[in-house]
């Protein structure tokens, strides 16, 4: 049996189950051990595009802010979480109340400080700066339709929204959400420059060498007690997979060196020999490539074509040859196969759209042909190097799918601050392409992508139908009744095809021996997932 023939009975297996993936950690200590304080954390880090949390931040952005910042509410982490689920604890609030539908009481902890930096200098956190906080940034604001914050008293506040939003604590969760002061944005602007990264959270930014590394150090006035374990975060700036992974292998990093503490399957095997007594855990990524069109004009206009475009995509081609993958992952529906809780199964699609996700170049030359394309057409699609080489690979895998059904695309790259501020906001001429995934609450795939006024509507989607939908399942409260309206809406959104989606791998997490207490999950926030993280060596 040969090498691809091997991959798609693995692939085709774990597809299968991809939506019930399960954490798998191997190996652990027979007894507890009480954690031991001390020691530095060293990951592969992200080089951040200034430490601002608001303005079009990104995973190299937020990832690192989650060492250094706080939010109102958090996802829980550690080895009882399973991966893919997202449940919610206090942060920064100690507790909150809803009393009316559009109304949210936070109680905020007494005793949080600062970290102890100019202007800031260690003062308490109080109602104002959370207050001040969303006010700065009204894009999130107007997410989840705030009409007013108001600090009742030092430590209470207390949100009204316009209308009701069912997900709104989801939001308050989110790596989108980190509280900031007014007095390092009144002195430092719009908080770039690493000078500005003051926050409340478990560690403090000491150092940044820009493409190099970022060291991060304890905050010694942190406000759950004896948290963190660990005395500071090294966070290396490592663009090369291939040397990154020897690094690891010659223990410069506790964790695997992609995004997330993945290890590339790729290189597992090797990882495995020489480092026999690794941790691992599996579980599915939340990004995935995705193809955006500018859905008022031709011919992208024509539902045809876009259908022809799902039906020459092959997500399994792509997962076989994805170093990441192997041929281990699903394919996405509107909403991340990640997102388990809320993600529709391709089994519950409608025949129609269930089809536009099996590959079938004839039917689509044929419908290119009945759109009025028989030979096909040519275009350009933006992009950015910015993901890595390995987003390269895949990349030239689906232009190779296009051209098969006679769609040429000729790529255009750019740098990934660039396509971050123009491309990703809808700044494009025919099509781009990026990795989807970056949102923490699902129903930003659905809002953000596809109702009308974002700029993340990148395609220019505005169907009456669907934004009707959308406007339903945000206000509905009861989280049965909502999942449903979500898979109808991903039902819908799966003949429509207003984007294409490709597949998100199976990854594996992994952690050297020495790591305690540590699992991995889907998301940005490296800091809320090592807090209580130690290390034993």
């Amino acid at each position: 049996m040969n090498r691809r023939a091997v991959l798609k009975l693995g692939g085709a297996a774990l597809a299968a189950t991809a939506a019930d993936a399960v954490i798998d950690s191997t190996p652990r200590r027979a007894a507890a051990q009480a954690p031991r304080r001390g020691g530095i954390f060293r990951i592969r880090g992200e080089d951040p595009l200034g430490f601002d949390p608001h303005p079009g931040a990104t995973y190299r952005t937020t990832s690192n802010l989650s060492f250094t910042h706080s939010r109102l509410l958090k996802v829980k982490a550690g080895p009882g979480v399973p991966p893919n689920t997202s449940p919610l604890e206090p942060d920064l609030a100690e507790s909150w109340s809803q009393p009316a539908e559009t109304t949210y009481v936070f109680k905020l902890r007494q005793g949080v400080r600062w970290h102890d930096r100019p202007p800031v200098s260690g003062r308490e956190l109080t109602a104002e700066d959370v207050q001040y906080t969303f006010e700065r940034f009204q894009g999130l604001s107007y997410l989840v339709g705030i009409d007013r914050v108001e600090a009742l008293d030092r430590h209470t506040v207390r949100f009204t929204l316009r209308e009701p939003f069912a997900w709104f604590l989801d939001v308050m969760a989110s790596p989108s959400a980190w509280i900031v002061a007014r007095e390092a944005v009144e002195k430092f602007g719009d908080l770039r420059r690493p000078e500005a990264c003051i926050g409340t959270g478990p560690w403090m930014l000491e150092r940044y060498e820009p493409n190099v590394r970022l060291t991060f150090v304890r905050h010694p006035r942190y406000f759950v007690p004896g948290l963190p374990f660990a005395d500071g975060v090294e966070a290396a700036i490592d663009l090369d997979p291939a040397t990154r992974f020897a690094h690891w292998l010659s223990g410069v990093y506790d964790f695997a060196p992609e995004y997330g503490m993945v290890v590339r399957r790729l290189d597992l095997d090797s990882a495995r020999q020489r480092k026999p007594e690794l941790q691992t855990a599996e579980f599915v990524t939340r990004f995935g490539m995705m193809t955006w069109m500018k859905l008022d004009q031709a011919p992208f206009s024509d539902i045809r074509v876009r259908r022809a475009m799902a039906l020459a995509s092959d997500w399994r081609q792509l997962l076989e040859s994805s170093a990441w993958a192997l041929g281990h992952g699903v394919p996405n529906p509107a909403v991340p196969a990640a997102f388990r809780e809320w993600s529709i199964p391709m089994s519950e699609l409608p025949p129609e759209g269930r089809h536009l996700y099996e590959h079938d170049v004839q039917e689509a030359r044929r419908l290119l042909a009945e759109a009025g394309y028989p030979n096909g057409f040519k275009t350009t699609l933006e992009t950015t190097t910015g993901f890595g080489p390995d987003w390269l690979d895949a990349l030239q895998v689906w232009l190779a799918q296009l051209k098969t059904v006679g769609i040429e695309a000729e790529l255009k790259l750019k740098e990934f601050g660039a396509f971050i501020a123009s491309t990703a906001q809808g700044r494009f001429q025919h099509m781009a392409a990026g990795l989807f995934g970056a949102f923490a609450v699902p129903d930003s795939y659905l809002t953000l992508f596809h109702a009308p006024g974002w700029p993340t509507n990148a395609g220019g989607v505005n169907d009456p139908k669907l934004n009707q939908m959308i406007h339903v399942e945000r206000r509905t409260f009861d989280a049965k009744k909502r999942r449903e309206l979500l898979w109808d809406i991903q039902r819908y959104l799966s003949q429509q095809v207003y984007y294409v989606y490709g597949p998100s791998t199976i990854a594996v997490a992994a952690w050297d021996r020495g790591v305690r207490n540590f699992a991995p999950n889907v998301g940005d926030d490296y800091g809320g997932r090592l807090l209580a993280a130690w290390l034993d060596r």
